[in-house]
């Protein structure tokens, strides 16, 4: 079974609809390749997916261990290249409410996070920056 539905809706916007649930995701192209940059870019769901993946991950792990992170955030950045143009790296900033977790809370969630499905998925010339604030 497929898993989304995608259609080009015109002036550069696309609108995909997951088919189990029916939620939505538009995205434009960025201002700075001829789009209005008025909602998520592809790239930019591909960085942002590598944020989500890692938070995903990394609560199954703490669920699994008996902690949470529950109000845990991730910032991502972006970097573009060009020639071809492509995502050349990701930045994560995984931050984490309190200062609650132990040594080995820190070593399962820094295992989980580096090893989520989208991190091994994305080619090896993509630079994962990946950072931890406690």
């Amino acid at each position: 079974m497929a898993t989304s539905k995608i259609t080009y809706t015109g002036d550069l916007r696309t609108t995909s609809v997951h088919l189990k649930s029916g939620k939505e995701i538009i995205t434009d192209a960025p201002t700075d390749n001829q789009g209005k940059g008025e909602a998520f870019s592809p790239t930019d769901l591909l960085a942002t997916s590598l944020g989500n993946c890692m938070l995903t991950i990394v609560g199954i792990a703490a669920k699994n261990h008996g902690f949470d992170i529950d109000g845990t955030t991730a910032e991502v950045t972006k970097v573009m290249a060009e020639n071809p143009r492509r995502v050349s790296e990701i930045r994560i900033n995984l931050q984490f409410p309190g200062n609650n977790y132990s040594d080995k809370d820190k070593a399962i969630i820094e295992r989980s996070a580096k090893t989520c499905p989208v991190a091994h998925s994305l080619h090896p010339d993509i630079k994962q920056e990946i950072t931890f604030s406690y």
